[in-house]
């Protein structure tokens, strides 16, 4: 009798989700040896063996030693969903330039410098001579356009996210951000909007949302043909270039064109009341199918992002993709990089707030 593969789920303060999932995993693997529980940890030693085939990751991002231990997991030959190392490297600016790239319609974004620093951080003037001063504000919200949508580069939640619709509405927000940078970008006003789920990169569910009310709506004949097709192919597209196996991705819908607006959400809600019973049973489902097929026939280089091969810039990098996949893709980046990288690219000095050090009452509550 083979060894039962085990699956582990790592979470926080979710109450519907974990022993559904888990109680799906158990019923659709016994009979293939595949089995589910919650990972219980207590230090974590050097060269401790892989407990586990496959790892959920829903709480690494708020606990620095879940993350720890699952790069250890990774090492030792787990699979985890979604890869830890990339997840620590990852933010919402650098998504946004890559899936531009990519040919994907993304609202014009500017990363802006921080207002101020964590207090416990020695900066000071001195240490930011390569900063402009002053910043041209106007310049930039003339790039964005007006209103514009102020948000952290990294983070979740609907945290620290303001519209704004002038300079002093924008000096105003940007006043509250300390510690965290921001980015400033261009507020995409939609006539639809849609949250895809998505299950190991290529399986979406394309899902109307509303973004003011913050829920789901049932309505399967949301999207015609066309702009559905397009949706599923640009969440496709960027689950592979991030590499990321569970994952939300929303779209603003203009003029019939779906604006990737946010797709950095490694640890998705997937709770029963917020998410509706119906999606709620789909995720469950889909979830334990993923992680099952993973604990039989997952390679860790799967885990890695795609985006350099993708662009035509060389091999995914990746301390466990690159050296498994270079040789796979010596051939197609090499034809690739004679290519020109696809664009989305678009055509696009006033005294502002002053950039504070952090001794200079940084505020700010905690971020996701």
């Amino acid at each position: 009798m083979q060894p039962v593969k085990k699956v582990g789920l790592l979470c926080g303060r979710e109450y519907s989700f974990p022993p559904a999932f888990i109680a799906k995993v158990n019923q659709l693997g016994k009979g293939v040896g595949v089995a589910a529980e919650f990972v219980k940890l207590g230090g974590t030693r050097m060269n401790e063996s892989a407990e586990y085939s496959v790892i959920v990751d829903r709480i690494s991002h708020e606990v620095e030693y879940y993350r720890g231990y699952l790069k250890h997991a990774v090492l030792q030959g787990s699979y985890v969903i979604n890869n830890p190392f990339w997840w620590t490297a990852d933010d919402k600016y650098f998504n946004y330039s890559v899936a531009a790239k990519l040919g994907i319609a993304i609202p014009k974004t500017v990363l802006l410098p921080q207002k101020g620093y964590p207090k416990d951080v020695d900066i000071t003037s001195e240490s930011l001579h390569n900063l402009k001063y002053p910043i041209d504000w106007d310049g930039l919200l003339d790039y964005v356009g007006r209103p514009a949508i102020l948000k952290p580069f990294s983070g979740g939640g609907w945290k620290h996210v303001y519209k704004v619709n002038s300079k002093e509405e924008l000096f105003a927000a940007y006043d509250q951000t300390a510690p965290y940078c921001m980015t400033l970008q261009e507020f995409i006003d939609f006539e639809g909007y849609v949250r895809c789920f998505t299950f190991g990169k290529t399986d979406i569910l394309p899902v109307r949302y509303d973004p003011k009310e913050r829920r789901y709506l049932v309505e399967h004949d949301y999207l015609s043909k066309d702009l559905g097709a397009r949706i599923v192919d640009d969440a496709r597209t960027i689950n592979q270039a991030l590499g990321y196996e569970m994952n939300t991705i929303e779209f603003a819908i203009k003029d019939g064109v779906p604006y990737a607006i946010d797709f950095l959400n490694p640890a998705p809600d997937f709770e029963r009341d917020r998410i509706t019973e119906f999606y709620f049973e789909h995720v469950v489902e889909q979830m334990a199918h993923l992680v099952i097929d993973r604990a039989l026939n997952g390679e860790i280089s799967n885990t890695w992002p795609r985006w350099e091969e993708m662009l035509g810039i060389g091999a995914a990098s990746g301390f466990i993709g690159a050296p498994k996949t270079a040789s796979r893709v010596a051939a197609a980046t090499s034809t690739a990089a004679t290519q020109p990288a696809p664009s989305a690219a678009r055509p696009g000095p006033a005294a502002g707030p002053k950039l504070a050090v952090p001794e200079s009452k940084a505020a700010g509550t905690k971020n996701k």
